[in-house]
């Protein structure tokens, strides 16, 4: 079969670039049409790149940790046997230099005006991608040196982390230079002279035995970022209600093993805390908005993104587009597949864009109630609260009564810049009226 190029594939109108995380096939190893080849991490999601061809990976074009283009080719997938025909990429020239008054033959340094947008194969046989080449170039790293740094990426290559954490330390003072051996005027194979931080367990460090540093990962720093922004940029109120949901809990009860019978699915409280917050917003659009300097933006689709956890006790907000033209069902079957492969870093870019309002669903962990931070540029996220048993008085026609009723708590962050405590307590108490007023008999 003739070679075929695998390409960084588009992922969604503002991403532009990929970090290759991990590869999941080696070179050499037979794909199937549709078969997950590599990891990647934009600054949305992570996720898994199919081959879109059935073939052997013959050549990765770049290493774990490199930053790659959209619409550039990371592999070459072909037949058995086509590994001979794939270039390696030009050869770095050996020049002669001076050492101790004994000429020896070394590397230059990688010349600036060296293409940098194929891989490089170096004098000891070693892969470098374009990406490692680019800043040895800019940091002045010369090919002696580049040779010594320990790799943690596939096949020891060196990655970016890697070279970025030799640069560090060099400009620390903490690179101890091994001596050249010199034997019939060439230089012995180089001795690593730094090992990163990829090599030390999680990128722990332990500080005399009583505490540790931990990195966090690329997920948790974005997070981070995100939250500072969101806070210094919305003056944050929060107000809390109870609702009486006994109505929607004895309904699904009710029908939760007919209903996975039926649609293969099975129904939780989200999606119906999903449609009375859709219903709520049609009574108050001014709720659905977001805020561009002095500018009111006011949007016509409810986009509804929902909070869901990682493995990796990370949080991603996969979003239902347009949920006010999905009914109950259809609500179930896209709140299922989200939560579902956002578990499996398997969402999409624009599966995590385009929220106009966020729900949060604290009550999984056991929590009655929480103080959300806004998922900017939103202006309001709600947290549900976890349900429980509680006595409660209730209205008869008989007079008051205390009865074991099933509760929960509903709170709302919002941007008080915009919404102001009428707007936003109004509202929440419109979305726990929807919850309470569920009809017991509905059918689905």
């Amino acid at each position: 079969m003739a070679q075929v190029e695998l390409k960084m594939p588009k992922m969604g109108e503002s991403v532009h670039e990929a970090t290759i995380i991990r590869w999941l096939k080696n070179e050499g190893d037979t794909i199937d049409a549709d078969e997950s080849v590599l990891e990647i991490a934009t600054d949305k999601v992570d996720s898994e790149v199919p081959s879109t061809s059935a073939g052997v990976l013959i050549k990765r074009l770049f290493n774990e940790g490199d930053v790659v283009q959209v619409g550039a080719a990371i592999a070459i997938i072909g037949s058995a046997g086509d590994e001979k025909n794939v270039s390696s990429g030009p050869a770095i020239v050996a020049t002669p230099v001076q050492v101790a008054k004994e000429e020896v033959q070394v590397l230059a340094p990688i010349a600036a005006s060296q293409p940098i947008n194929e891989p490089v194969i170096s004098g000891e046989g070693r892969f470098y991608s374009p990406l490692v080449r680019t800043i040895a170039t800019t940091e002045n790293v010369s090919q002696a040196d580049l040779d010594r740094i320990a790799g943690t990426g596939a096949e020891g290559r060196v990655t970016k982390k890697d070279i970025l954490s030799y640069i560090e330390a060099r400009k620390n003072g903490s690179v101890n230079s091994a001596p050249i051996a010199v034997s019939n005027n060439s230089v012995a194979a180089p001795a690593p002279i730094i090992a990163t931080a990829n090599q030390a367990p999680s990128s722990t460090k332990s500080i005399s035995g009583d505490f540790e540093i931990v990195e966090m990962d690329r997920m948790r720093k974005l997070i981070a970022d995100h939250m500072v922004m969101s806070v210094q940029t919305s003056p944050h109120v929060t107000s809390f209600v109870e609702a009486d949901v006994t109505n929607l809990v004895l309904w699904r009860e009710k029908n939760k093993n007919a209903f996975e019978k039926r649609e293969g699915e099975k129904i939780t409280f989200t999606p119906v805390f999903i449609e009375a917050v859709v219903k709520a917003i049609k009574d108050f659009p001014l709720i659905n908005v977001s805020v561009e300097g002095s500018k009111i933006i006011i949007k016509k689709n409810i986009n509804i993104g929902m909070a869901a956890a990682l493995p990796s006790g990370n949080l991603i907000v996969p979003v239902i587009k347009n949920a006010d033209r999905l009914n109950l069902i259809g609500l179930t079957k896209s709140v299922n597949d989200l939560a579902k492969r956002a578990r499996a870093n398997k969402l999409l870019p624009d599966e995590i864009q385009g929220g106009t309002f966020t729900l949060t669903n604290v009550g999984t962990f056991g929590n009655v109630m929480g103080t959300p931070i806004i998922n900017q540029p939103q202006v309001a996220i709600m947290a549900l609260g976890a349900i429980k048993k509680k006595p409660a008085v209730i209205e008869t026609a008989q007079g008051d009564a205390i009865a074991i009723r099933h509760m929960m708590f509903l709170s709302m962050s919002y941007d008080h810049r915009v919404v102001d405590g009428s707007l936003g307590g109004s509202f929440i108490r419109r979305v726990a009226d929807y919850l309470e007023q569920f009809d017991q008999n509905r059918e689905i």
